[in-house]
This record gives C-alpha cells, structure tokens and sequence, in this order.
C-alpha cells in the first residue's frame, strides 16, 4: 500500500490531468491480475468471483489533486517517511484513503461476502469535473451502497453539505472620480453583499446546521480615477439536505437585488439514513457519525453512501500535506470490520 502510494505522490495528477496517475493504477492492478477497467482517467476493478443476485457496494476515492500551495518546504511530489509520517501532495486528500480502500477491497474480496464489490479510482473530484465518477456510474451495475474514501479520522460522514457557486452583477455608470458624476457599482454592490451576509435559512439540519453563504470574489473598476460602471461578485452556498440549490437559488433571485446566475445546481447535499445497516455496524464498532461540511463525489451518487477515510481535513490542500502510517494500516482494519459480512 505505502509503495502505491509514494508512486502516486510521485505522480502529479492535477484536475483533468490524471492520466499517468491512472496508468500507474492500471498496471498496477493488471500485475496482480485483477482484470481493471477503465474510462477515461477513471480505472476500477469488480469483485473476482461475481454473483448478479448480490447487492453492491462501491468503495470509492479519488486520484486528483489540487496544484501545491506555495509555501511547501520540501518538493512536494517527493514522496518522504520521517517520524511516522508520509509527506507528499496527496498523501492525505485523498491517498490514504485510496491504498486503504483498494487493500481493504482485496481482502473483503478473498472471502465468502453477502455483496459484491466494486473498487473505483476516480478522477476531477477536486473539481466536481463531468469526466470522474458521473462518467462511470452509468457503466456499473445497480450500487447498493457506496464508501466514499475522504480523510475524515475514520469517523463516518452520514451527510455532507451541498455546493453552488453564484455569479452577481451589480451596474452603474462610469464618471470621473475627480467630479461628482456617475453611480459608483461598487458602492451599489455593499448592501447587496451584506444582504448576503446577513442571510438565513429558517431550516437548520440537525446534522449539518444551517445553510451557509459566503461572499468570496469581488472584482470591479479599471483604473483609480475612473468611477467603476460595474462590480461582479461570486458567492459560495453551502446548503443543507432541507433545501434543493433550486429552491435556495429561487428565493435568492427573488430578494438580493441585483443580477444572480448559478453556475449549476447539481451539487446537492446528501444524506443516509441514519438507521442505515452500515451506519448502524459503522455505530457497533464505536465510530460517531457526523455532518461534513466539505464537498465530495459523494453528491453525485443517488444511492446511500458514507464518507469515511484515514487522515485530517485539515491538512487538506495545505503545505508539507501528510498521512501517518498507522492511519492507513487502521482504516484496512476498520473497513474491513466495517463491511465484512454486512447485509444490507
């Protein structure tokens, strides 16, 4: 596992620019006859003895990364061990959890199981990209269940928050700074972007809170002595299982005051039943389950699924990212108690 893990550190497998990573993966899984297939930069293999009147469960994780922060001290596609750690672009979102899913895959598959299991690599999770797992579901059978592989500490995510991104316009009319002419879009677009601030939801989630919106990018004016004619902002909203990206988007449009699109509504939040077979061995075997407020390609499966893996969020996308060893070796341990034998 820790191999095929520095092999992809190695490997830089940027959004949309994974296809050495998945060639890694592929040969990889071809050398211990495990019959892979793939599309595009998507590579998964099925369970070697396959019974069509069994349930499935996917085990799912992702092979691309963003691009390195600047603030890295050392290279980060260097895969190092120092002190009990894995240093490396990737190690932890979402490296860890793809070695510890694949090994638990192998293992899982070696005996008698009620299911059948599907082991997927995907691609442009970093990006909710059209080319990772949304291109490959429709090539698979029915899934009964899916295990998102995502650094959580092991403890099993039974919902995440829901993505849209909103592009505002907010017009005036150029002048020059010096007299008093024109309508300044910039002054214009302050009570709209406290409009946002201010904004809530009367439905709060018992898991994940309340829907959140957040005022990100500003971008305005041309030069100093120049009164802008036009200030374009973007919003990030973070929803919650209680409301569609439409129904918020609706409303929004509706109240804030000035031009709105949305870039897409297909990123809804998701959620599992709380008395779910897996939530309920996943509560069994001691591990609390949680609301995340992170997204995953988890919003894009319309079947149950769990986002549990080895390692932090928090050193998600950050500098010197790493995993720790035993982290890998327990999450084998806990998805391998977590599915064997599991009736769903």
């Amino acid at each position: 596992m820790i191999d095929l893990l520095k092999q992809l550190i190695a490997t830089p497998s940027f959004s949309k620019e994974e296809k050495e990573a998945a060639d890694v993966l592929e040969s990889y899984l071809i050398d211990r006859q495990l019959h892979p297939r793939r599309k595009g930069n998507n590579v998964w293999v099925s369970s070697p003895v396959w019974d069509n009147k069994k349930p499935v469960i996917l085990l799912n994780s992702h092979i691309d990364t963003i691009k390195p922060v600047s603030d890295w001290t050392q290279d980060p596609f260097s895969p190092l061990e120092k002190d009990g750690k894995l240093y490396g672009l990737g190690s932890n979102d979402a490296g860890g959890s793809l070695v510890s899913l694949l090994q638990s895959f192998v293992l899982l598959s070696a005996k008698e199981q009620p299911n059948n299991f599907i082991f997927l690599a995907s691609c442009e999770e970093e990006i909710s990209g059209k080319g990772g797992i949304e291109s490959v579901l429709p090539e698979l059978p029915p899934i009964a269940l899916g295990i998102v592989g995502e650094p959580t500490e092991m403890q099993p995510a039974i919902a995440e928050r829901g993505l849209m991104v909103l592009d505002g316009t907010v017009r005036g009319k150029s002048g020059h700074a010096a007299r008093n002419e024109g309508e300044n879009a910039i002054y214009k677009t302050l009570p709209v972007i406290e409009w946002f601030r201010n904004l809530h939801f009367p439905l709060k989630s018992e898991c994940l809170g309340e829907v959140k919106t957040t005022v990100t990018l500003i971008q305005a004016g041309t030069e100093h002595n120049v009164i802008p004619d036009i200030c374009r902002f973007t919003v990030d909203v973070r929803s919650n299982e209680l409301y569609s990206n439409e129904q918020l988007f609706k409303y929004i449009a509706e109240h804030c005051g000035c031009e709105i699109h949305a870039r897409s509504f297909r990123l809804n939040s998701s959620q599992i039943d709380p008395k779910h077979p897996a939530v309920r061995r996943a509560e069994a075997l001691g591990l609390k389950p949680f609301g995340s407020p992170t997204l995953s390609d988890q919003t894009l499966m319309s079947f149950p699924s769990l986002k549990i893996g080895p390692g932090n969020s928090a050193r998600s996308h950050a500098a010197d990212e790493f995993i720790y060893l035993s982290e890998i070796e327990e999450a084998v341990a806990t998805y391998f108690n977590l599915l064997d034998d599991l009736v769903l």
